[in-house]
């Protein structure tokens, strides 16, 4: 079985009505352009453990993803959740970071496929095509099933 491991950044901002929101990004390419409950991430990126340390590429992979370094901020780890079957297995570690960010500064990183399949056509499309603050209840139905107890250990952390 090949296990992936992933390291990420949620940033979280307090609202004026004393709410919070998280900042997610839209999965970006052809096959997510349609899509939206399930299709939203938190930033994250593959790292090998052991090689780097997960909260050094929690902050590279938010700098590639958004095009932005991570604002300042206290890190607050929200821990590991591990996701998928069979033969795709992935654990996630997330820190979440009170910060703003303005969703209309973002420059997202791009990636190449073979678009239309089987074309031999290569296209380039973003990593995450749009950036949004969710409340916490929107996020979570925004995010995949995997990535949402992260929204359940934010809320629990910050009471």
């Amino acid at each position: 079985m090949a296990e992936t491991y992933s390291a990420g950044v949620l940033l979280f901002r307090r609202t004026s009505e004393g709410g919070t929101e998280v900042l997610l990004g839209h999965l970006g390419g052809p096959f997510w352009a349609r899509k939206d409950l399930g299709a939203w991430s938190i930033p994250k990126g593959e790292y090998v453990p052991g090689e780097e340390d997960s909260e050094v590429a929690a902050r590279r992979e938010f700098t590639e993803e958004l095009g932005l370094p991570v604002p300042e901020g206290v890190w607050m780890p929200l821990g590991e959740v591990g996701y998928g079957s069979g033969s795709k297995r992935k654990t996630v570690v997330v820190w979440a970071v009170e910060a703003d960010l303005d969703p209309a500064q973002v420059v997202p990183g791009t990636f190449e496929m073979e678009w239309p399949p089987r074309s031999g056509r290569r296209a380039e499309f973003p990593e995450i095509d749009r950036v949004e603050w969710f409340e916490l209840e929107t996020a979570r139905e925004k995010l995949s099933k995997g990535q949402q107890p992260y929204i359940e250990r934010l809320a629990g952390q910050l009471g």
